[in-house]
This record gives structure tokens, sequence and C-alpha cells, in this order.
């Protein structure tokens, strides 16, 4: 199993799609999702993946993770035992200084958000942010996929506007390298 670290902000505009290098469709839904474990099924184009998570740190910056490819007809079988709702969006690859940025545009019950992600080697690694990266959500709940499932984005009440996370003052003031 391996720690996976990332950030996690909104997305500002679209000129991610300008340094995009890759792009891909993924449906996904959740075996189980309670108390910040998860087993998720993904469906990425056309393979199959299944994921177990661990709960995320205290920072919500770092969490175990073990992903295994599966027969595309498996994931298609094991979505049918997902709990209700699904995660459907398009994944771009956009690479910038160094880093690749994961954005994904939601679509369904999720349409208009749009959030990038960028894997760090550390918790203290730097990293130069694009110009289409918002405010950061890492760590809030709210932003997690197996969250979305059970409460869509179309449904929030604030639009997603209001946060709670105040490690974004940085980025709102115009730095654009974070620690």
């Amino acid at each position: 199993m391996s720690q996976e670290i990332e950030r996690k902000f909104l997305v500002t505009d679209d000129s991610y799609r300008r340094l995009a290098r890759a792009k891909s469709r993924i449906e996904q839904g959740y075996i189980c999702s309670a108390r910040g474990k998860t087993v998720r099924v993904r469906i990425r184009d056309n393979k199959g993946y299944l994921t177990i998570k661990g709960p995320s740190n205290a920072a919500g910056t770092s969490r175990y993770e073990w992903e295994q490819e599966i027969p595309l007809a498996d994931a298609e079988e094991l979505m049918k035992l997902c709990e209700p709702g699904r995660i459907e969006k398009y994944r771009y690859l956009a690479d910038y200084a160094g880093h690749v940025f994961e954005v994904d545009e939601f679509h369904g019950e999720n349409e208009g958000l749009v959030i990038a992600e960028v894997e760090l080697c550390s918790e203290t690694e730097s990293v130069e942010l694009p110009a289409f990266i918002g405010k950061e959500v890492t760590g809030q709940t709210r932003y997690y996929n197996s969250f979305l499932m059970k409460q869509p984005y179309t449904t929030w009440k604030d639009g997603g506007e209001k946060t709670d996370d105040t490690s974004c003052e940085l980025i709102e003031k115009g730095v654009k390298t974070i620690r």
C-alpha cells in the first residue's frame, strides 16, 4: 500500500485545457464510504480499477491508497453493488513547472464543479501553481468524490463559495508557490 500526498484546489478558468496532454472519461461509484475509508470502483475510458483508501491525516494532505486494475467486465458488475450515486467526470492531465495537475471537470449532478489536484513527494514539497488555480480546498471533505456522490455540488445552497480552509489565504493574496 502506498501513501498518496496531494493538494486540491478549485479551478478559476479553462486555461488548463491548453496545457493538457491527455483527457479521460471517468465514471466511479463507492461500494463503501464510511468515516473517511472508501472502497471505490472506477471505469476510466475502457479500463476498470478497484481502489481502497484510508482516512486522511489531520491536514487532509495524505492518506493510504491501494489501487489495482481489474477487468472492465468486473468493474461493470461491481458498479451494480455500489452505494446510490455516481461520479461522472472528465480528467485532464496538465503539466506545469515540473508537476502534473489532474483537473477534473464534473458532470451529471456535479455539473459546474472543476477541481485540480497535484500529487507531491512529501507534505513539505513546494509547488508552483498555474494561473487557473483558485482557492485551496485540501482537506475539505465536501470536495471529496465520496462526499459529492452523496451530496452533489448542484444541491449545495452556497454554490461552493464558502470555504473553511485558512490555508487558501496565500493563494487569495496572489502567492502562487506553496509549501
